[in-house]
């Protein structure tokens, strides 16, 4: 699973502002920091004002600033409101789905399961629990940040092969 560009913005922006509580912040600051689209982010400010989780401040000495506290911001509830959906397969939200298996497929509900385990961290993170400082319990894991997973080799069937 992969979030998506919108959701990774929205997180790296809310990261910015509880590390600048002290100032107004701009969308140029949030843009030049991570070299990213100033067209992109600016949509991200909007949906984080809709949201209230950001005030705007307009004007000359204008800028952007949190509106809750980081130990109020739920990140559970940031990637949920941000992520259009959290479809791990083609046939996840789909009725029109041409699965030789559709009726009595386990994956789904399996996949399905670890979205869910997915979700569940992320409600239990606060935006407080990003930013600089003492890690809240279990958050930073040394080594393990970006996290990558190693796959073991495929195995091969134990038995007689077929021959075509």
């Amino acid at each position: 699973m992969r979030l998506t560009i919108f959701t990774d913005y929205t997180l790296r922006a809310l990261m910015y502002l509880g590390m600048n509580r002290d100032r107004l912040v701009t969308i140029q600051d949030i843009a030049d920091l991570h070299t990213i689209s100033k067209s992109h982010l600016t949509k991200v400010v909007h949906q984080l004002g809709v949201a209230g989780l950001i005030e705007t401040v307009r004007g000359r000495n204008g800028g952007l600033r949190l509106n809750r506290e980081p130990d109020q911001i739920n990140i559970g509830e940031v990637v949920s409101m941000s992520e259009p959906d959290f479809f791990m397969a083609a046939c996840f939200g789909s009725e029109h789905t041409s699965c030789a298996h559709q009726g009595d497929c386990r994956l789904t509900a399996k996949l399905a399961q670890a979205t869910q385990a997915y979700l569940n961290v992320l409600d239990g993170v606060t935006l407080a629990d990003l930013l600089p400082g003492p890690a809240g319990p279990g958050l930073r894991v040394p080594g393990l940040h970006p996290v990558t997973l190693h796959r073991a080799p495929a195995r091969r069937a134990a038995g007689p092969t077929r021959s075509k």
